[in-house]
């Protein structure tokens, strides 16, 4: 009798484990390009998307250009969302993102920071061409959204020519806040939701949006994924009102 309840029990235990392998082999992996400033907030997207469904999402986050040139040169992405139509729109007319599967998704806003405790709690765009301020990091502009809408608010604010020799360049915007958290620099010109994310910057002014084009992000389904169906039900589900409240309590809006 103990030697069949022991074969019973093998058998149950071999079936649970080739029942937990099936599951885990039926979990697909997606991998989504997006932008540096969007961690936090699909981080959390991340958790409330894979409690409902059979898939492991997997990030690549960077300066949306850099992004857009890996999948240029065949990254195996499934899903971009980027920080700049151009970039976007680039992908579109390369016919690698699925016609009818690409969209605005949110926006954000631009600000200006400097590392706590520091004196310059009346820091503003006007005064970055003082004396007392040295270094101020913003994105590389070519490669980084961030960067680019903050050279055409430093030019439609008159400002440019004053401070182009401070600017320290950086591969995205989350390494522009690691700068002045560090205070490696003086000031440093981020989106409103990465300065949402840390505790040793201070915002000290939020820049005019007049002063810049609309800041909005564009994701898309990738022509070439292996996962058609389940990229596009990620695609449908970040539009969804749970993800877009998650969205909004990481700082950016909601468009309408």
């Amino acid at each position: 009798m103990r030697k069949i309840t022991i074969a019973i029990l093998i058998l149950f235990l071999v079936s649970l484990l080739s029942s937990c392998n099936q599951e885990k082999e039926e979990r697909i992996q997606l991998t989504i390009s997006a932008a540096a400033s969007m961690k936090d907030v699909l981080t959390e997207l991340k958790q409330l998307y894979e409690q409902d469904h059979q898939v492991e999402l997997l990030f690549n986050f960077g300066g949306s250009g850099a992004l857009k040139q890996q999948i240029i040169q065949g990254a195996p992405v499934d899903l971009f969302i980027s920080a700049s139509k151009d970039h976007m729109d680039e992908l579109v007319e390369k016919q690698r993102i699925l016609s009818n599967y690409h969209s605005p998704l949110v926006g954000n806003s631009l600000v200006l920071i400097t590392p706590k405790n520091e004196n310059h709690a009346e820091l503003s765009l006007t005064t970055l061409k003082d004396q007392t301020i040295e270094k101020v990091a913003i994105g590389i502009p070519e490669m980084v959204p961030a960067g680019s809408y903050a050279k055409e608010a430093l030019h439609n604010a008159q400002l440019w020519n004053q401070v182009k020799e401070k600017l320290i360049y950086t591969k995205d915007v989350s390494q522009v806040l690691t700068y002045v958290e560090t205070k490696n620099v003086n000031a440093g010109i981020v989106y409103k939701t990465d300065a949402k994310t840390s505790k040793k910057v201070v915002v000290t002014e939020n820049i005019d949006s007049s002063l810049h084009s609309p800041i909005m992000y564009y994701y898309g389904v990738l022509e070439n994924t292996n996962n058609s169906e389940k990229s596009k039900s990620v695609f449908e589900f970040l539009q969804t009102p749970a993800a877009q409240q998650v969205f909004e309590k990481y700082g950016f809006y909601v468009l309408e």
